[in-house]
């Protein structure tokens, strides 16, 4: 019997909780027919206003603007983005590239995004360019343009040809967003990527580090008709030279172009040349991705008396790192990247929400020690 009074007792005592919650929750639920009674206007007018949609006088927009503000009105953005059950198209331009390469990890990025936001009806269809073609690049914009993008991210080929896209796309009010490297005269709606200058000039403070008496160094490149790949590995080797300039003037640095018009299988030739003529160098490094193709060349020769110090941690890198032929890595969060583009339009198109116009990447430091413990991601 006692038991039986504790459970009606407390049936009843939830009860009034529940009344009690629904009650203020009542009380703190602001809805269109209220809003139109304060301002002394339709509910059709509130609901213009709302949604930014035309057709409404100033008069009554100063009347709503002042109801909605003395009613500290706050929109649920997310209903009101559901609500509007639109779709949303949203294009990544990235070079061409391998497997296990940086840009796959800023593609599953990308790709999360998209399922985290699915309820929102967004996409995102990755195309490729050739990095080295400005042509390829003007096509496959040429080719995005034609199906009304609500959104872009783009990884920017030349300057020149660039320009020109985003032109058009500030024309059409298509907010696009740039990715890799920064280029502020195009005034993109975000920038996501590490500080290019800084982290090259972190990167040859590190390497003077593990390295004080070295005379010489070898800059190892990938380049095609006397070029790199990237504004941003330019950005990075100035960073370089500015610090070993000011620092270590007397330093030689050697440059080794594996030429992407070269077959990987002269690679080691070359290399072999190199060091064979250079004995007394010690140390290498580079600013692409590919610091494996220097530290799986050191592994098959033996050559354990040499490092090279890269760029990402993608699973080759990574091996050389355990096995001891690339001495460290500068991590800049590929995979976030993706994910935070894709973000970044989320909330500035499909929430009309103000978004952070640069957000550098963190430059981090990887070795034998903490790359196992590297997370390519802390997205919750």
């Amino acid at each position: 019997m006692e038991h039986a009074k504790i459970f009606a007792f407390y049936f009843v005592f939830c009860s009034l909780i529940r009344t009690f919650v629904a009650r203020i929750m009542d009380i703190e639920k602001i809805r269109i027919k209220d809003i139109a009674e304060r301002a002394g206007v339709s509910t059709g007018t509130v609901d213009r206003v709302l949604h930014n949609r035309s057709n409404v006088s100033q008069k009554s927009l100063a009347k709503v603007n002042k109801a909605l503000e003395e009613m500290d009105y706050k929109p649920n953005v997310y209903a009101s983005a559901l609500a509007y059950n639109k779709s949303y198209k949203f294009f990544s331009l990235i070079p061409k590239h391998e497997s296990e390469a940086y840009w796959e990890e800023v593609e599953e990025g990308a790709q999360t995004a998209c399922e985290r936001y699915r309820d929102f009806r967004i996409s995102n269809k990755v195309l490729y360019y050739n990095r080295f073609s400005p042509e390829t690049f003007a096509k496959t914009m040429n080719d995005v343009l034609k199906q009304d993008p609500d959104g872009i991210i783009i990884v920017p080929s030349k300057i020149e040809t660039t320009q020109r896209y985003a032109d058009i796309l500030h024309d059409r009010n298509i907010p696009f967003i740039l990715l890799d490297s920064y280029m502020p005269d195009l005034k993109p709606l975000s920038f996501y990527g590490q500080d290019s200058f800084a982290s090259g000039y972190f990167a040859a403070r590190i390497l003077m580090i593990m390295a004080p008496r070295e005379k010489e160094i070898m800059l190892m490149k990938q380049m095609r008709n006397g070029n790199v790949a990237s504004k941003q590995q330019e950005n990075r080797e100035t960073g370089f030279r500015h610090y070993m300039h000011d620092h270590f003037p007397a330093v030689k640095i050697h440059e080794v172009n594996l030429s992407l018009d070269e077959k990987r299988e002269k690679y080691d030739s070359i290399l072999e040349k190199f060091f064979n003529e250079h004995p007394h160098l010690h140390h290498c490094i580079t600013f692409n991705s590919k610091a494996h193709l220097v530290g799986e060349y050191l592994l098959r020769s033996n050559r354990r008396n040499i490092q090279i110090m890269g760029y990402d941690m993608v699973p080759k890198n990574a091996e050389c790192v355990r096995q001891g032929s690339i001495s460290c890595l500068i991590a800049q969060h590929a995979y976030m990247q993706g994910y935070a583009c894709v973000e970044a339009l989320f909330r500035a198109v499909v929430l009309k929400k103000e978004v952070e116009p640069v957000n550098y990447m963190p430059i981090e430091l990887l070795t034998k020690e903490n790359i196992e413990y590297y997370r390519r991601t802390n997205i919750g």
